[in-house]
């Protein structure tokens, strides 16, 4: 229930409001350069306070690689990251620990383990995923290192404000160049204005984050049961706040007819096979096929707000949440190396899974 992969595994541990947080990842290849900088990177991309649009919980999230890397390389063996919670303020939940609050995880953590951790949720928490990132930041440069590999996200949609962007043409500087992660100017700036009008409100939005991951050879994947894109979807579905996936056309291909849907193939200048359209989204019955892939995820909105909810307590009894705490009013800027991470965690996987099977 907290180990994700085949033959790159990782197990998350730790709750948000305990002493640590962190990840164990074991299959990671030998001799791949890491240094702590690297991941620190992702994490920071990740970490609370960052701007006035996300939670003010005061986190440096600092990583402690404890094992198997050494002299800036690692060794094989079994990988283990720590980061230790420097802001934990468990007691902003005591008031209402025996209310369910809507649209989280209490009841129905409750109904399966007959125990929660009321403290911000426990495992249920955002801050669950700083390994998932930690993890993810090894396995983009395990990527890059052996194939050349690129993975980047940006925010795409915040409530009814949509980017209008060139997936082929973003770059990572352009999402980095605003605290919103949105490499369309314009529509970055009306998220961030839509962003603060929804906190001051002590309200919440959601929206639509876009990947991709460039230069994935053809050939990762499976044809039955692990489809690439099935596990795509599993990984990013994980993530707290996800509620839709689409690949390629996604839903939006409902609405058009094979002739204009097929991708029809032809042979570029190099004598590479290729697509000339990509509705696709780079990979075809489960297996990559040498274009882009193209995700899209969809995240609600962030379930804690200020604004008075009728719910019930544990005993079943009728109540008004008045929440406390630090939260996003919007989860999507966070969410980017989130969901980086868990599509590199797929791919590194299928790659290695490949290479064992095929020897690529």
């Amino acid at each position: 229930m907290n180990t994700f992969g085949h033959l790159f595994r990782i197990t998350t541990w730790g709750e948000s409001h305990g002493g640590a947080v962190g990840v164990v990842v074991d299959g990671c290849p030998p001799r791949i350069p890491i240094t702590p900088e690297e991941i620190q990177f992702e994490l920071n991309r990740r970490r609370p306070g960052q701007s006035k649009l996300v939670t003010q919980r005061k986190e440096s999230d600092t990583v402690h690689i404890l094992s198997g890397v050494f002299e800036g390389q690692t060794l094989g063996t079994p990988i283990l990251m720590l980061v230790w919670n420097e802001d934990a303020r468990p007691e902003a939940y005591e008031s209402f620990k025996h209310l369910y609050r809507p649209s989280h995880a209490d009841y129905t953590y409750q109904a399966k383990y007959g125990i929660r951790n009321w403290q911000g949720g426990g495992r249920s928490s955002a801050r669950e995923t700083v390994g998932r990132v930690a993890a993810g930041a090894l396995a983009k440069k395990v990527l890059r290192t052996l194939w050349q590999v690129e993975i980047l996200a940006w925010v795409e949609q915040i409530h009814t404000i949509e980017a209008q962007v060139d997936p082929d043409a973003v770059t990572l500087e352009a999402v980095e160049g605003n605290p919103v992660r949105c490499p369309d100017p314009d529509a970055a700036q009306k998220m961030m204005r839509r962003i603060e009008q929804v906190r001051k409100q002590g309200d919440s939005v959601g929206g639509v984050i876009r990947c991709i991951a460039r230069n994935v050879p053809p050939g990762w994947g499976s044809p039955v049961f692990d489809k690439l894109e099935a596990d795509l979807a599993k990984a990013v579905m994980s993530l707290p706040a996800s509620k839709g996936f689409e690949i390629g056309s996604g839903f939006r291909g409902t609405r058009m007819r094979g002739s204009e849907h097929n991708d029809e193939f032809y042979t570029d200048e190099f004598g590479r096979v290729r697509t000339r359209t990509n509705f696709s989204g780079g990979v075809q019955g489960g297996i990559s096929n040498g274009e882009l892939i193209d995700i899209r995820v969809a995240f609600k909105p962030t379930a804690t707000i200020f604004k008075p909810q009728a719910t019930v307590s544990e005993t079943g009894e009728a109540a008004i949440l008045q929440a406390r705490g630090r939260h996003d009013p919007c989860v999507l800027p966070r969410a980017v190396p989130m969901v980086e991470a868990m599509v590199a965690l797929v791919l590194v996987d299928h790659a290695l899974r490949h290479r064992g099977q095929c020897g690529e």
